[in-house]
């Protein structure tokens, strides 16, 4: 039978860390041979979007045809992408983030079976064929005459964790950051740099802390200044600790620099922080070399401090090896706590209008044109009014779960938490099991798409 598997999604999370693992599920589970299984992905708008999903997904072998989020309109309302594509007779729609209703619509129009995952809340239960649900109480919430829809199917956000050609990358790359690729707990094994520790003296053991400032200039413009000065502050007082920044597939290693040059973002220096500068080793040899013992571009601050800037995408292994991860708010709080890797949520304030990548409504009216700064400045003072939960750990949990930091942030104040955590390992190990007891369990991907075969099967026993 041939069949065309269609994918919604919409923002870069969801690209990177659902659609990813469950097109790789679906060759494997299906068929790699195009003629008899065709994956098609269509993206719908999202506020968080920073316009390279599609080449994203484009990126993905498994994929054969992408069309980007400014078309979707366009087809869901004519049912006609803009190249004009053709549909074979069977079919699924997969939903892998957007709106609900969209595969109603769309499983309509073509005549397709539709399969949901459903992280927190399954919708349409009447109108949608089944469901992929992450932990049993989604579907414990449905009523009994739709029960036989739902499965449980785990955490998609953990399929990426584990990969071998990243895994073998990564423990090169360890061995250059002086950090144990055994454990994702302190303590960590001695950097090359540091010498061994006399039998008199408390050994140093090599910490790495993880830096997201965010992937959009909402968030870049604070947050890039605010973390490295805290990097600052906290390697000054522990030298041992290193920092990375995973950087986002969406951002180019200029752009992320930018945001730390004080000619070029004024909060440079709001955070007193001196600025940094991009290091990239030339590889014809006479230009710029890297100090040792890294091989990949750094950002060098003022006082000395060596960021490295890892640009392989995902970057599960290396954020599985942080003791810590600074993050702003928004998906990078989602992967973290999918990864069980403590973290500290930072929130500056300091310019109003900055966050405007708030989903659903607040995020559209945030980014219209003209308005959207005031609505920003209006939504985000709602939101510090409220304050707590912002971050998706302590949503899923409904407490606490990761600390979150909101307001006039300084480096000084942050920097002394990140300085106790540290000191106090038990405190992140702590933080560390009650993040894996939020989520559901590995093995979605393969469910799924399990499911999805099961939906074409009902093609041939009803002789469609």
């Amino acid at each position: 039978m041939t069949a065309d598997i269609l994918i919604l999604s919409n923002g870069p999370g969801e690209v990177t860390t659902w659609v990813r693992p469950v097109v790789k599920a679906l060759r494997q589970i299906l068929s790699d041979d195009r003629n008899q299984i065709r994956i098609s992905v269509i993206l719908s708008p999202c506020p968080n979007s920073s316009g390279k999903e599609a080449d994203i997904a484009r990126s993905f072998p498994e994929v054969d045809r992408v069309q980007p989020a400014e078309h979707f309109w366009q087809f869901l309302l004519w049912g006609k992408t803009f190249e004009n594509w053709d549909w074979r007779k069977c079919g699924v729609v997969v939903f892998l983030g957007g709106d609900q209703f969209f595969p109603v619509v769309v499983g309509k129009r073509l005549g397709y079976r539709t399969v949901v995952y459903a992280e927190w809340d399954a919708r349409w239960h009447n109108l949608i064929d089944r469901f992929g649900v992450m932990k049993p109480e989604v579907a414990a919430r449905v009523p009994q005459k739709f029960a036989h829809k739902f499965s449980v199917v785990g955490d998609l956000m953990q399929e990426a964790q584990v990969g071998e050609e990243i895994n073998s990358k990564f423990k090169i790359q360890n061995s250059k950051l002086g950090v144990s690729s055994s454990s994702p707990s302190l303590p960590h094994s001695l950097p090359p740099s540091l010498p061994p520790s006399s039998p008199s003296s408390s050994p140093l053991s090599t910490e790495l802390i993880g830096v997201l400032p965010g992937s959009k200039a909402a968030k870049l413009t604070q947050g890039v200044p605010l973390t490295l000065a805290i990097a600052e502050y906290v390697h000054a007082r522990r030298p041992q600790t290193k920092f990375v920044i995973p950087v986002a597939p969406t951002l180019d290693l200029q752009t992320l620099a930018s945001f730390a040059d004080q000619e070029k973002n004024s909060f440079v220096q709001t955070f007193g922080f001196s600025g940094a500068s991009l290091i990239v080793a030339d590889d014809s040899g006479r230009g710029t070399a890297l100090p040792y013992p890294y091989d990949r571009p750094i950002l060098k601050t003022a006082t000395g401090l060596c960021v490295e800037l890892w640009t392989q995408s995902p970057a599960h292994d290396l954020l599985s090896q942080c003791s810590l991860c600074l993050t702003t708010v928004g998906a990078n709080t989602a992967e973290l706590g999918a990864l069980a890797v403590p973290m500290i949520v930072l929130l500056p304030t300091q310019q109003l209008d900055a966050m405007r990548s708030w989903d659903g409504l607040p995020g559209l009216l945030a980014n219209l044109p003209l308005v959207g700064s005031g609505f920003a400045k209006l939504i985000n003072w709602l939101v510090l009014r409220r304050k707590g939960l912002l971050a998706w750990p302590n949503i899923w949990a409904q407490e606490m779960v990761v600390p979150e930091l909101v307001g006039k942030l300084q480096s000084q104040e942050v920097g002394e938490m990140v300085l106790d955590f540290l000191n106090h390992p038990e405190k992140l190990a702590q933080i560390q099991a009650k993040l894996r007891s939020i989520r559901g369990e590995a093995g979605a991907a393969q469910k799924l798409a399990t499911l999805v075969k099961e939906e074409l099967s009902n093609y041939t026993e009803v002789g469609k």
